[in-house]
């Protein structure tokens, strides 16, 4: 027995190493929630465990002077403000480990930045607004949101790269993640500089609404498109498709196309860390049907290391099958 003393020193690395590792391998589904009063509460959309991030979507209109505007179509009207009241929710989906971003554009709105002063600017707000600073207007109440998203299709492309290093800037304090859903023709015209930043924590591009790197009869342009995807400056990068044929113009995935001809192409990239689905409304079913299929495995025979499979699936190997893993 004296020969086995070393173990209890390896399990310990193991499991030190282990936690390194996952830590930057997240996995899950991400969702846009805000868009249409009848898709059920946020509270109801975090309970369903079908997802690991939720965006609120949108603050449509900021930057250039304009009094922002957050609008979540009928849920609330933050101009009254009731919108005060999904602060209980936030936090109750905060508690269940599911990350809440603000996402910033949308395809309606106003959504400019004039200067890098003014990208400071929309961050300071957005810093006592919706994250970790202070302000008697709090839109969301007293809620702390995890991070930004920035869903921007409109505009110049110039000062988003300003906005999220002054948004990075705040993490001194407390961690503000960031988020950027660009269109999948590569590079998406509007945030490409600010995604070469290599701020970003999560990356999920739209493979719908652009019929050249979208399904269509078969995965061939999406899996092309996305593999020029993986050179970004971002290590979890997600595959965003529409929830139902009506949520986008074209690019719809039914759930078994993507588990049988999408998933088993982008899952061997390092970079690949699930899911985002546009969006909640539409969402009847579509997240059920591939959660359990798009977490990221591990082959244990390729690295020593590599040994665990994302849950809900655990290491084949009989002597390491106590390990597994959730979303970070």
């Amino acid at each position: 027995m004296a020969g086995l003393t070393w173990l209890p020193v390896l399990a310990s690395s193991l499991l030190m190493m282990v936690s390194l590792f996952h830590s930057s391998q997240a996995a899950g589904v991400a969702v846009y929630w805000g868009q249409n009063g009848d898709e059920g509460s946020l509270a109801d959309t975090c309970a369903s465990g079908n997802y690991q991030f939720v965006n609120l979507a949108f603050l449509t209109t900021f930057g250039g002077g304009n009094t922002p505007v957050l609008n979540l179509a009928g849920h609330c009207n933050p101009g009254a403000g009731t919108c005060t009241s999904l602060s209980v929710e936030i936090n109750d989906c905060q508690n269940q480990n599911i990350k809440v971003l603000l996402s910033l554009g949308g395809a309606v709105g106003n959504q400019s930045l004039t200067s890098a002063d003014d990208a400071r600017q929309v961050a300071t707000y957005l810093w006592n607004n919706f994250l970790g600073g202070q302000s008697r207007s709090r839109p969301l109440g007293h809620a702390v949101l995890d991070g930004i998203d920035f869903a921007i299709e409109s505009g110049t492309g110039l000062y988003w790269d300003n906005l999220a290093r002054a948004l990075s800037g705040f993490s001194s304090q407390k961690k503000v993640y960031l988020s950027a859903a660009p269109q999948c023709p590569f590079p998406d015209a509007d945030l490409s500089t600010a995604i070469s930043t290599g701020l970003f924590d999560y990356v999920w591009i739209q493979f719908y609404n652009n019929g050249q790197c979208q399904y269509s009869t078969n995965a061939d342009n999406l899996i092309a498109a996305w593999n020029q995807w993986t050179s970004v400056h971002s290590n979890q990068i997600f595959l965003g498709v529409p929830a139902a044929p009506a949520a986008a113009d074209g690019g719809y995935i039914p759930p078994d196309a993507v588990i049988s001809q999408v998933l088993p192409s982008i899952k061997s990239s390092h970079k690949y860390a699930g899911v985002m689905i546009w969006n909640k409304y539409f969402d009847s079913g579509y997240s059920s049907a591939i959660k359990g299929c798009c977490f990221q495995p591990f082959d244990c025979s390729r690295l020593w290391l590599s040994f665990i499979f994302c849950w809900p699936f655990t290491c084949s190997h009989p002597w390491l099958s106590f390990i597994t893993c959730r979303p970070s």
